[in-house]
């Protein structure tokens, strides 16, 4: 009987002295938003080698090296954002600032069918980059026909088919989460949707998803939806919709419509998701607008065809024809955010360059314009476009997420889209505290478990003991965009802790300079 008491006050004992054991990070008295929508709980998180192990009411003595006072503010799980384009800025901006002072602790780069290739070596650079956000890669569609293919306007052979296949394959086994596509650019828009359920087919044997920047975002918005879910179905994986939208003054109210589709889907037993930025302007490239024939077979064969009068001509005229859809008489929503050529017309609508290069003010002439910077250079873009109401409407939809679509933000770099430096600081401060059009809670959510759900990030999105500690600590009274259109290049305001995997990456509203993100593999990697 002795024994007994003497294993049972041992084992009492050594549980005592795990729970207490010391933790490297201590929040103290925060609003504990789980991740999971429930209301928020008063409580403390200790972190301890990177990851949570307790969360709730601790003791006061709880022993911590560092002590983190939270009292009146939200403690969330960081928020992941699942449709970002990093490459090319990861190596210039490797804090990510932007980022993190808009509470993102992992980013999804790799989409709307462009990524790196092989993923594998791109995996390796970052790993020694060391930025300041995890980072998880999709495999661009885009990317691998244009390997394979070029920028060839026709359907691949079996055996091109064959290689693309194979191509898709390594990124999965390197740790892609999946594929990608960008159908409205080149050369993605020249895929037909068997190559797509095809190269699909070959994530989902990987546990990746679809995700997909549709064919069309305005007139044939319904189409593309229904494409997407069609890919979805026939490959046999889940399906994310990049963006979700309604481009164009004719085709705004349809909401109700696209998101039908959606839920119908999912009703039949399909996994389906969107994401959106909380904007009513895209940002895209200039050359968008012109005709995927004309630019078939690379930039040379473009100024080739536009070479030609009357084929220049007859692009003009679908340029114009696009803006008469638009129900608009001047290029006035096209607004250049980068033209490195002439970085005078940063900021400025292709109706002002054109009165700016001396042209008449008449469509044809902006149209003319337009050409004449793209073959100069394929300028970066901000297209003004949406309805505030289809954007309140689509963010209502319960299996949506928050997604800034933009890269890691060089500061003072060009007049970019305001989503890089603001989007989950716009849903907090303007859309759930002023607008109410989500509750606080729901809106975490969406920031945090249901992109860790979608993407297959196991340990991520919740606040929870064994959990890996990506955590931002925020003031819900003060949280908000500060970024514009007319001048972007503004941090988020109200964040006041963030920490990347237990390592504390913003400190009192500042960026330490810490560098400590990890990149978040797919589950179909194989060392």
């Amino acid at each position: 009987m002795r024994c007994y008491l003497l294993l049972i006050l041992l084992l009492f004992a050594q549980a005592t002295s795990a729970q207490t054991q010391k933790a490297d990070i201590l929040i103290r008295n925060g609003r504990l938003y789980d991740g999971t929508g429930n209301t928020w709980t008063l409580g403390d998180v200790a972190i301890r080698a990177g990851r949570i192990v307790a969360v709730g009411r601790l003791p006061t003595n709880y022993p911590a090296d560092t002590v983190l006072d939270a009292k009146g503010l939200a403690v969330a799980p960081g928020f992941i954002d699942v449709h970002t384009h990093i490459e090319d800025d990861e190596l210039r901006q490797p804090t990510a600032d932007n980022f993190i002072y808009d509470g993102v602790t992992t980013v999804v780069t790799g989409n709307c069918g462009s990524s790196r290739l092989p993923l594998g070596g791109y995996f390796h650079v970052l790993d020694s980059a060391r930025l300041s956000v995890n980072i998880a890669s999709l495999v661009g569609h885009g990317t691998v026909r244009k390997a394979v293919m070029g920028r060839a306007q026709r359907a691949p052979t079996e055996a091109e088919l064959l290689r693309m296949e194979g191509l898709v394959d390594s990124a999965m086994r390197a740790g892609a989460v999946g594929l990608s596509s960008g159908l409205i650019y080149i050369p993605g828009t020249y895929a037909r949707t068997p190559e797509l359920v095809r190269l699909a087919r070959v994530a989902g044997r990987h546990h990746g998803l679809y995700a997909t920047h549709m064919r069309n975002e305005t007139d044939s918005v319904t189409y593309s939806i229904q494409e997407a879910l069609r890919v979805g179905r026939e490959a046999g994986l889940p399906v994310q919709i990049s963006h979700l939208k309604l481009g164009g003054q004719q085709n705004w109210g349809r909401t109700a419509d696209l998101l039908g589709l959606i839920e119908s889907a999912r009703q039949a037993g399909q996994q389906v998701t969107i994401d959106q930025y909380p904007y009513t302007a895209s940002s895209t490239s200039l050359s968008t607008l012109l005709p995927e024939d004309v630019q078939a077979d690379g930039r040379d064969s473009l100024q080739v065809r536009l070479a030609r009068p009357a084929v220049r001509k007859a692009v003009e005229a679908s340029l114009v024809a696009r803006l008469r859809r638009r129900k608009l008489k001047h290029f006035s929503y096209a607004v250049v955010a980068s033209f490195p050529p002439d970085t005078s017309y940063n900021g400025h609508s292709i109706e002002e360059i054109n009165r700016m290069r001396g042209h008449s003010h008449k469509a044809r002439a902006e149209a003319a314009t337009v050409l004449d910077l793209v073959l100069q250079y394929d300028a970066g873009m901000v297209f003004h476009g949406m309805s505030e109401k289809d954007v309140q409407n689509i963010m209502r939809y319960p299996q949506n997420m928050v997604a800034s679509d933009a890269s890691i933000r060089v500061w003072r770099e060009g007049v970019p889209h305001p989503r890089g430096y603001g989007s989950n600081a716009r849903v907090l401060g303007h859309y759930v505290r002023e607008l109410h059009v989500l509750t606080l809670e729901e809106a975490i959510r969406r920031m945090t478990s249901l992109p860790a759900q979608t993407f297959g990030f196991a340990d991520r999105g919740l606040l929870r003991p064994g959990f890996v500690a990506d955590i931002v600590v925020f003031d819900p009274t003060t949280v908000a965009d500060r970024s514009t259109f007319d001048k972007p290049h503004q941090y988020s305001v109200g964040m006041q802790y963030v920490l990347v995997n237990g390592r504390l990456t913003l400190r009192d509203g500042h960026h330490t300079g810490t560098r400590g993100g990890q990149i978040l593999y797919g589950a179909g990697r194989q060392l």
